[in-house]
């Protein structure tokens, strides 16, 4: 007999969105197998010294129990770590969605086969995320045998390198400072979850109540994915419109708009201070970090094209960007306030984390924690 879990699981075909993205994912430049070896070598060094060019700079101390791996990927390695990071995170939605489907007649094959049409919408998502991310700090990802973790549940770094190169190309920057630069930006967040143990279980933990909370019909996330899959293939979705929300935003319930809310903070939160971070230790170390900042931050509005913008919108990207300005904003405010010292007291428990009103207004958080702290 199959257990609801299993059979949930069976409601996404993971291999086949593993196998649909890595066949369409693009390949990335040319580069020679002696190239591939030195690129591959220099991230893994600038992975390590960016580890105390961050540490000085924030003034935030890790241990080693809650240390973590860093790994240089390709594409399809990205794929690969980030399928086994949503199948973990996505269990309970996916049982939701099982149990208010029901078993009636017929529903085994068209579990199969929904799962194997999501699988396929997946892998194509997939396939236009991979050749766009840098790097990742993996939070909730399991480890593997082929994907090491953290041995307290998880937990990795990812720097994909094919897509590096291709930017630093594209930008016609410095390859050894660009390499470093986006070290830095990804060794801050392998920080903050290595540094502050508890916000890992806490991200979880509301990451899980907003999927708990769903009332989602399981047929308006497929057409959501079918969305997405008409968009790649340059297709407009009937009756579609430009402003359709993200598949983030289909939150039905209060209670889920309140957790939104608090992830939206937290993410503006950790994004803003890697994008801080990045820049403040960057003229130490990376000389040409004012000319890199310049064209990256002209890239990253623009974005690629038409189709590459509506993806983002899709998918919500463009929250994402947003929430890389309004953070940076709200860390340089309080550290302008307050010292880096002060700012640190960010990182003390749940209570002393922003809200999205206070990244909004750092100085309402500042008057919040800072005035209580001193009561």
């Amino acid at each position: 007999m199959t257990s609801i879990g299993g059979a949930a699981q069976g409601m996404v075909d993971w291999n086949l969105a593993v196998a649909t993205a890595t066949r369409l994912v693009r390949p990335g430049p040319e580069v020679s197998r002696d190239e591939a070896r030195a690129i591959v070598a220099e991230l893994r060094r600038h992975a390590k010294s960016s580890e105390e060019h961050v540490r000085s700079f924030t003034r935030m101390a890790t241990d080693a129990e809650h240390d973590t791996p860093v790994m240089v990927v390709d594409r399809p390695g990205w794929v690969r770590a980030n399928v086994a990071g949503f199948r973990a995170v996505l269990k309970p939605l996916l049982e939701k969605m099982h149990e208010r489907r029901g078993g009636g007649p017929g529903g085994a094959v068209l579990g199969a086969v929904g799962g194997k049409v999501t699988g396929v919408e997946l892998g194509m998502l997939l396939s236009f995320l991979a050749s766009r991310v840098l790097g990742q700090y993996e939070t909730f990802a399991p480890p593997t045998k082929d994907l090491p973790g953290s041995s307290n549940g998880g937990g990795r770094l990812l720097l994909v390198a094919p897509n590096i190169v291709h930017v630093e190309r594209e930008l016609d920057v410095d390859p050894h400072d660009f390499r470093l630069w986006v070290c830095l930006h990804e060794e801050t967040h392998r920080t903050q979850f290595t540094g502050v143990p508890w916000l890992r279980d806490h991200l979880e933990g509301e990451i899980q109540s907003f999927l708990g909370e769903t009332e989602v019909d399981p047929m308006t996330v497929l057409e959501r994915f079918r969305e997405a899959a008409s968009a790649l293939a340059g297709n407009k979705t009937e009756g579609a419109d430009d402003d359709a929300p993200s598949l983030v935003e289909i939150v039905q319930t209060p209670a889920q708009r309140e957790i939104l809310g608090r992830l939206t903070a937290v993410m503006s939160l950790l994004e803003g201070h890697a994008d801080y971070v990045m820049d403040g230790v960057g003229p130490g170390v990376v000389p040409s970090v004012g000319e890199i900042r310049e064209k990256f931050k002209e890239r990253r509005a623009k974005g690629a094209s038409r189709l590459d913008m509506a993806l983002r919108k899709l998918l919500g990207l463009d929250a994402k960007l947003r929430q890389y300005r309004d953070g940076e904003r709200f860390v340089r405010a309080v550290v302008d306030e307050v010292g880096m010292d002060g700012f640190n007291r960010v990182w003390t428990s749940p209570n002393t984390l922003p809200t999205k009103a206070e990244i909004a207004k750092p100085a309402d958080w500042v008057a919040r924690v800072h005035r209580k702290a001193e009561s």
